[in-house]
């Protein structure tokens, strides 16, 4: 993929190529990045099994990073590039660190919390609300989580 730098499918690609290291860590292969002004300020990937800590979701990794970058917890003027829907825990998270935008590759109807299965980004009565933005490479998105799949059912049966 070649995409011009800085633009929001240059984003998502970058996104997707976190998500290709997770998946060379045998991980979900899920990748996010946080950008600011233009630039990327922070990355994160999957890292669940590798760290054994159910909280290292790509988003988890991607706003920690973020919140040292930037000296603080606030993230207000940031926008996320994901390529898997946020989970619950995660979009909790982009709520509290006032994430400004967030761009979703591709859905996931079994646990997504931007509206698939509940949407946490939307929530009335919070105190931050998130503007969603869908299916950003959406194809590709979708692509590396079922390659991943298939080829985990290959090796358990």
């Amino acid at each position: 993929m070649k995409f011009e730098k800085g633009t929001k499918k240059w984003f998502m690609g970058e996104a997707l190529r976190e998500a290709d290291k997770a998946y060379e860590k045998k991980e979900t292969p899920i990748g996010a990045v946080i950008t600011r002004h233009g630039e990327i300020i922070a990355r994160g990937h999957n890292e669940k099994e590798t760290r054994n800590d159910p909280t290292h979701h790509a988003e988890i990794a991607a706003i920690r990073e973020a919140c040292a970058k930037v000296g603080g917890w606030r993230l207000s003027d940031c926008d996320m590039y994901v390529t898997l829907e946020p989970c619950v825990m995660c979009a909790g998270a982009i709520v509290q660190a006032r994430i400004k935008r967030i761009f979703i590759g591709t859905a996931d109807p079994k646990a997504g919390a931007a509206g698939s299965l509940v949407d946490i980004l939307g929530l009335d009565g919070l105190n931050h609300r998130v503007e969603v933005l869908y299916g950003l490479l959406q194809e590709e998105c979708s692509r590396i989580l079922k390659e991943f799949f298939k080829e985990l059912r290959k090796k358990t049966n």
